[in-house]
């Protein structure tokens, strides 16, 4: 009798830690939450809201032309490239810069736009949120930091721009680009297979 009863208690055990795991697996897969609504103004005095691009892909790339990792990306036209290449399919690529007044790459207006012609960067528009509210809000930690925001205006992907966390180029070609991989997946209407990843780069300075 009393080995019945153990084996009943074990397969209840076993059916609840079964059931933990299937919970476990849908929370893992259920990753995608709404963006936050943001309003900025970019380098040239324009504002834009989040709202504004309902029913298209967006991309938030945030942004320190003081770190290293930064520079990784842009001294190879790796990060134009990606900015080129996705815009000229619809994406909306908004660079963010939360660095706040008197910490690495803070800058004016015309500062930014100056880097930007040297860096021959090609975003959407590059946003100005001096006091760290989006960034904030979306939880940014480095530079760079990516999202990937789809149609539904769900975050289909959030982390590091590839799985090279280094500040040399050289690795780039070897790298899975993460966002790429996101990116191609929403614009064939496909499950973004990686929907999260640890971000690298510099911290954002709030």
């Amino acid at each position: 009798m009393q080995h019945t009863s153990l084996n009943k208690e074990y397969i209840m055990i076993r059916k609840w830690i079964t059931g933990v795991i299937a919970l476990i697996c849908i929370a893992a897969t259920a990753v995608a939450e709404d963006a936050p609504a943001f309003t900025l103004t970019d380098t040239q005095g324009n504002e834009h809201s989040l709202s504004d691009f309902e029913g298209k892909v967006v991309v938030l790339e945030w942004f320190n032309r003081g770190c290293p990792f930064v520079k990784k990306h842009y001294s190879g036209g790796n990060m134009q490239s990606l900015q080129k290449t996705y815009t000229g399919k619809g994406v909306v690529w908004l660079t963010v810069i939360s660095s706040t007044p008197g910490k690495q790459g803070h800058d004016s207006a015309e500062g930014h736009n100056k880097t930007a012609e040297e860096w021959k960067m090609e975003p959407t528009a590059i946003l100005m949120d001096e006091d760290g509210t989006v960034g904030k809000a979306y939880g940014a930690k480095t530079t760079p930091h990516m999202y990937v925001i789809n149609e539904e205006g769900e975050i289909v992907y959030q982390g590091a721009i590839d799985d090279k966390r280094s500040t040399n180029p050289d690795h780039i070609p070897d790298s899975t680009n993460y966002v790429r991989q996101a990116l191609d997946a929403v614009l064939a209407d496909e499950e973004v297979e990686v929907t999260r990843t640890n971000p690298y780069g510099c911290s954002v300075k709030y």
